[in-house]
């Protein structure tokens, strides 16, 4: 079986160049020398490791893509772009048609659902590509659906810290609230407290140093009216690589689609749906 061809959108951004590295290392995967980029960015090219990556400005895109879909006849985008550019990266997939993997947050979620989910090829989009990460909130979910109002009468309490160049508020922060609101605590999203502060994350949070330019730390805390009774859920992560291995995986399921698309009509699928647990 030959190499998946993948394009690796987002660069020079810290992300998707860890994706791109670890796809020029990996034996499945051949990584195309392009990457769409955003109106911001000065830079022609980017070098990862020794392969040269050419960035696609927004006003170059549609005529490069028609050059790489000539070049290769089937590859997978994977989008670590910018969260303004989640909806307009998308409807271009779909009008190329591109399967791609989206694991850039932000956006409108729903228009992004209903954009996708009766194109030609598929995608796969979540707001964390860490697969445990995705388990906790199924785990979250079920336990919602299971036991409504489970904590009616608690308050909540939402903190998430990430590297200071993240622009949105955690879309895994933002769906865990929706799963609390229906065990109870009556809580916005927009009450979610969001630490960028490298000071504050070294100092007061105690995240190691070394990993204040890239990690995702969250913490849940529920409190009884009284102050009698505290749960505290959290999941930390140092570093990017727990995504790469997540995103890796939806891209040999989007290829295995790609191979046989009698095998599944559905074009649209929640990380959720092929966790393999």
């Amino acid at each position: 079986m030959g190499k998946i061809k993948i394009l690796v959108n987002g660069l020079p951004g810290n992300v998707a160049r860890k994706m791109a590295a670890f796809a020029l290392k990996d034996k499945r995967f051949e990584l195309i020398p392009f990457s769409l980029t955003g109106p911001e960015i000065v830079e022609d090219s980017v070098l990862i490791d020794t392969v040269k990556v050419t960035l696609i400005k927004p006003g170059e895109k549609d005529k490069i893509i028609r050059q790489i879909k000539t070049d290769y006849d089937t590859f997978i985008a994977i989008d670590y772009t910018h969260p303004t550019a989640v909806n307009e990266n998308a409807l271009f997939y779909v009008e190329h048609k591109i399967a791609f993997v989206m694991g850039t947050t932000g956006g409108d979620r729903q228009q992004l659902a209903h954009d996708v989910e009766n194109a030609s090829v598929p995608s796969v989009i979540a707001p964390n590509m860490a697969k445990q990460i995705v388990g906790f909130q199924a785990m979250m979910e079920y336990a919602a659906k299971t036991f409504p109002g489970l904590f009616d009468g608690y308050s909540l309490k939402v903190e998430e810290s990430h590297q200071n160049g993240k622009a949105d508020t955690s879309g895994t922060a933002k769906a865990m609230v929706g799963y609390f609101n229906r065990l109870g605590p009556d809580f916005s999203v927009n009450d979610i407290k969001q630490v960028r502060d490298p000071e504050i994350q070294e100092d007061i949070w105690k995240i190691p140093k070394e990993y204040l330019t890239g990690h995702g730390w969250h913490t849940y805390t529920l409190k009884s009216k009284d102050n009698t009774v505290l749960f505290q859920f959290k999941h930390n992560i140092n570093g990017r690589d727990v995504y790469v291995n997540g995103t890796f995986d939806a891209v040999l399921f989007l290829n295995k689609k790609l191979e046989d698309p009698s095998a599944n009509s559905k074009t649209y699928y929640n990380f959720k749906v092929y966790f393999p647990g």
